[in-house]
């Protein structure tokens, strides 16, 4: 279960899904048993499951650690999708460093850095600093269901590895 916390703020919030996926992200691979496969781009694809992991930890350093946490972090977004067979222990190193940089940003995203604009354009249009990150928030959903769904017509596995436990909400208490 998840430890209660004080901050109880919307940034928080945010941060306890953000944190909740990306820990459930590792564990969606994790639960390959031939890391080979999450490699592998099945037919009516464009993207293995390790191509995907890489396209969400370069948005979580960008977004977020660098854009809002100013890391010095350069995102290679092409690199993302172009990187082949990268062991799994590397993959996991670097949602790692995506969490740290979550854990380290979104403490100091005050109310009012919510309500202004993101410090970047998104596709020309100017959005809200919280709505951006509840579009993170939606895109790393997204994507970790697509892993899911490789993971499991890839291996044969019909199981789930608790990616989206609600036990690991900041708020959740028994």
């Amino acid at each position: 279960m998840a430890e209660a916390t004080e901050a109880t703020g919307l940034n928080q919030w945010i941060r306890g899904v953000l944190m909740r996926d990306l820990r459930g992200l590792k564990r969606e691979l994790e639960a390959y048993p031939d890391e080979a496969d999450m490699w592998k781009v099945m037919p009516g694809t464009t993207n293995s499951a390790g191509n995907l992991a890489l396209h969400l930890v370069g948005n979580m350093r960008h977004f977020i650690g660098a854009q809002l946490g100013h890391s010095s972090y350069t995102r290679d977004r092409d690199g993302e999708f172009a990187t082949k067979n990268m062991p799994r222990a590397e993959l996991l190193k670097l949602i790692d460093m995506a969490i740290i940089g979550v854990d380290h940003t979104m403490p100091a995203v005050d109310e009012a850095t919510l309500r202004s604009p993101y410090p970047q354009k998104i596709v020309e249009m100017t959005v809200t600093t919280a709505d951006w990150l509840l579009h993170l928030i939606a895109h790393l959903g997204y994507h970790l269901g697509q892993i899911d769904y490789h993971r499991r017509i890839v291996t044969g596995q019909a199981g789930a590895p608790g990616v989206i436990s609600v036990l690991e909400l900041t708020t959740a208490t028994r």
